[in-house]
């Protein structure tokens, strides 16, 4: 589902990425683990296609992603990649439900499919008598399964985390975990994480080491 092939990426004179090669399987929970500074946040954002490598080839989905131009790579991500990030960035104006349609509605989905798709999704996650909730009125771990039914909500090939459980409590972070797993066997969804919890990595399928920005090994 993912193939990096000698990603490189630096900053000014400073490198971060220093030929970094991995491959992730569909149906695959990887975890990045890695001191500060070694450049996992990085490769994540090269892997979302936010940033563009120096050099390298990334192919998601069987397609070389920066081979696209930049209105089909913004409707590829849209369509393929799902976002969890540490601070869930929910809009605090909208509810659940809207929050969890937005990547829909963006992709020109009616509304009603959407709101559809967005309910079927909270119930997943336990959060339907949440769904009219603003952000405000709604715990750190619903938020954050909020803002994971919002990844979800396209049906995207991959979906990108980084740190999604790093606000949380340990018990809270044990029942993201599930979420992410009961929902990789139930939907298929290949997940890539970022974090610095450990027992998080070593629940999932391959936990991945990177060291200076250049070596990635299990």
């Amino acid at each position: 589902m993912v193939s990096t092939k000698n990603i490189t990426k630096s900053y000014g004179s400073l490198p971060i990425l220093k030929g970094v090669s991995l491959e992730v399987s569909q149906g695959e929970i990887v975890s990045i683990v890695g001191a500060s500074g070694a450049g996992k946040s990085t490769l994540l954002h090269i892997l979302g296609t936010l940033e563009k490598p120096d050099s390298g080839t990334l192919m998601i989905d069987q397609t070389n992603v920066f081979e696209l131009s930049a209105k089909k790579l913004a409707l590829f991500r849209n369509q393929k990649i799902g976002f969890v990030f540490q601070f869930h960035h929910l809009l605090p104006e909208f509810s659940a439900m809207e929050n969890v349609c937005i990547p829909a509605w963006i992709a020109g989905t009616g509304k009603k499919e959407a709101m559809k798709r967005a309910m079927e999704l909270l119930e997943i996650l336990n959060l339907k008598d949440r769904a009219e909730h603003k952000p405000n009125e709604l715990s750190g771990g619903e938020q954050q399964r909020v803002a994971i039914a919002r990844a979800l909500i396209n049906n995207p090939a991959i979906v990108l985390a980084d740190e999604p459980t790093g606000n949380l409590d340990s018990q809270n972070s044990k029942a993201i975990f599930d979420i992410i797993n009961n929902l990789r066997n139930q939907l298929g969804q290949t997940f890539i994480m970022v974090t610095h919890n450990q027992e998080l990595a070593e629940l999932s399928d391959r936990a991945l080491t990177m060291v200076d920005g250049k070596t990635i090994h299990s």
